[in-house]
């Protein structure tokens, strides 16, 4: 098969489009995918630099999120059967503690993400447990379905399961990449009032054109007045920071008292400054999301099912142009997520 792959750990310039074997079935409960489309997450270019995971086999496959069709599955399986259409839900857990056996396997000891230590979905095929193959929601495309499944999935986390946020609440939502256009998505479904901050006009454009009611572009230490200046001095209910470095002190102090911040990732800096004082005096909550539990992923899933919401796409490029995609990300450039399609 095709597939991208590193040999070393280091820049764009690591991915190489090569042939590789064929994954096979290696236990009774396993299925493997012919991939039709892969998505690109940060975790990927983290991975690849080393700053996340340096447990690898060499050479090794990138990529946690993808979607195509079963071509074998173990005779334990049971879930799926050759010719499913599938997306994929990307974590594994050991299977027998008590967090797996509560379908929480991003709290499991020995969780592993897909492309993570073992080889992900940058190729024509991918092995993994048959139990990680969902049916793709109605109507979406093979893109479609690879887009969503770990973003929307901790995005979901955040919003709802983790910040509990209810209609008429005000969003305040950092930056403008995969996690901010989910982010994005799912609050103004439930009608909160939100606000997308982002150094590029060309991305607030294109958050107002998908529902945002505000666009700030401000250097940080102005967004928390900026904020409270459109808010009547009040603030906003939840702030959505995957950025992390200088934005997060100004996501504190743009938070209303018993506001709510949510974060999953740190991609300007892990170690910002913060001024405990106001976390306590103002009642605020600082609620972490990692990984996504399967309960999550399938609210998820129900909830493409059922609306007439697609997940936002940013481009789609052919497996081929991994490099170009991980250059594309690493700028900062999309709005939405980046697709690469593996059969063109």
């Amino acid at each position: 098969m095709k597939a991208v792959r590193i040999h070393a750990h280091g820049g764009s310039a690591q991915l190489r489009y090569e042939d590789a074997d064929d994954p096979r079935l290696r236990s009774p409960s396993d299925a493997v995918v012919k991939l039709k489309a892969a998505a690109v997450n940060h975790i990927d270019l983290m991975i690849r630099a080393e700053v996340e995971c340096n447990r690898i086999s060499w050479p090794h496959i990138l990529g946690a999120d993808g979607s195509g069709t079963v071509v074998s599955v173990g005779a334990e399986a049971s879930n799926v059967k050759p010719g499913d259409a599938v997306c994929i839900y990307p974590l594994m857990g050991c299977g027998h503690c008590r967090f797996c056996a509560n379908e929480q396997e991003s709290m499991c000891g020995e969780r592993r993400l897909l492309g993570e230590r073992e080889d992900g979905t940058y190729a024509e095929y991918v092995r993994l447990p048959a139990t990680n193959c969902f049916a793709i929601p109605g109507g979406l495309s093979f893109e479609e379905a690879a887009a969503f499944p770990l973003v929307y999935a901790t995005v979901w986390r955040m919003l709802f399961t983790h910040a509990d946020l209810k209609p008429g609440e005000s969003v305040l939502i950092i930056g403008a990449g995969g996690v901010a256009g989910a982010a994005l998505q799912l609050a103004t479904v439930v009608g909160a009032r939100v606000f997308v901050t982002s150094r590029s006009a060309q991305k607030l454009a294109a958050a107002a054109r998908h529902g945002a009611h505000h666009g700030i572009q401000c250097p940080p230490d102005d967004l928390a007045k900026e904020v409270r200046r459109l808010t009547g001095k009040r603030g906003v209910d939840v702030v959505v920071n995957s950025v992390g470095g200088e934005t997060w002190s100004a996501g504190l102090a743009a938070l209303a008292r018993g506001g709510r911040l949510v974060t999953c990732g740190s991609v300007a800096g892990a170690n910002p400054k913060t001024d405990l004082r106001r976390v306590f005096w103002n009642h605020l909550k600082i609620l972490a999301a990692g990984a996504p539990s399967r309960r999550e992923f399938r609210r998820v899933l129900n909830f493409f099912d059922g609306s007439c919401r697609r997940p936002m796409i940013d481009r789609v490029l052919p497996l081929s142009e991994a490099r170009q995609a991980h250059q594309r990300l690493q700028r900062g450039e999309p709005f939405g997520k980046i697709v690469l399609r593996t059969d063109a």
